[in-house]
């Protein structure tokens, strides 16, 4: 039985344990907030006081954390005095100087480093359905695919590390800008007195119909974004990330810096732990924001 240490069980990282354990791994989970890692314990895991532990005697080291900082830690602790080589398949969001860290790392503690962050969030990975943006040396391949056919639906192979990032810093560029420009279209109808479902039936069924938008266009037409699929606090960080990553190619990105400005705006208006679609707050006229 492969054994995988799983580092990370936060919204994402814990039902693709469970997926893990579905699927007949041995999970070894570690989490920053240890009960945060208990719901896998009665599925069979084991769970670690520190990754350190998690990580010894495991064929596989997955890592699912907030950010660069929390992984390069988090990874440097596994790592750290190991007798073995594990494969490492980092599948955080941490941008492209995020990967390059953990390049760097990889190389000097000798572990094989596979890029593979995913799209998806809460629901599909509850379902195994995230699509895995898969980038690195193509000798563990055939190690990796067994992980990734439980976690997910559909797995792209980029090429070397860092190719899985860099293409979902651009699928993020779009997933950001998408709901950024939905909230001014929610907030505008609403400025006019138009039933914000008019916009929506208004392209049903066309080519400009899109049913992410249909999501959470309805929780913002609702005002409810307690239950995050995905939350606000992260989302601006991945319009951070799309902006390092566009600065990095001299380019300019007007709309973008717009709605990161907006998602830092709402985060600091206490929104941060709602779900992204409550960056609609900080475009809503405040007399909206308060009904």
């Amino acid at each position: 039985m492969t054994k995988i240490a799983f580092l990370g069980t936060g919204t994402m990282g814990l039902p693709m344990a469970r997926n893990l354990l579905d699927a007949g791994f041995a999970v070894r989970a570690w989490n920053r907030s240890i009960e945060r890692a208990q719901p896998v314990i009665e599925l069979g895991a084991e769970v670690f006081a520190d990754p350190r532990e998690a990580a010894e005697g495991s064929e596989l080291v997955v890592t699912m954390l907030s950010d660069a900082d929390a992984v390069l830690e988090t990874a440097e602790r596994a790592f750290e005095g190991l007798a073995e080589n594990p494969i490492w398949l980092q599948m955080s969001t941490i941008g492209i100087e995020g990967v390059e860290r953990c390049a760097e790392l990889a190389e000097r503690v000798g572990v094989q480093l596979v890029d593979a962050p995913v799209l998806g969030t809460r629901e599909p990975a509850e379902r195994g359905d995230l699509i895995i943006l898969a980038s690195g040396p193509a000798s563990v391949k055939d190690a990796c695919e067994p992980v990734f056919d439980a976690l997910g639906s559909r797995t792209l192979w980029l090429g070397d590390v860092g190719a899985g990032t860099k293409c979902k810093v651009v699928v993020n560029s779009w997933i950001v800008g998408v709901v950024g420009v939905l909230a001014e279209t929610i907030t505008l109808a609403e400025a006019l007195e138009i039933d914000p479902n008019r916009f929506f039936d208004a392209v049903e069924g066309g080519p400009l119909d899109l049913p992410y938008a249909r999501m959470k266009g309805e929780e913002m037409i609702e005002k409810s974004f307690g239950s995050p699929a995905f939350r606000l606090a992260l989302s601006r960080k991945d319009a951070d990330l799309v902006l390092d990553a566009a600065q990095r190619g001299s380019l300019d990105v007007p709309v973008m810096r717009a709605v990161a400005e907006r998602l830092h705006r709402a985060e600091e208006s206490g929104h941060g732990d709602d779900d992204m679609a409550a960056t609609y707050w900080a475009t809503a006229p405040e007399v909206t924001s308060r009904q």
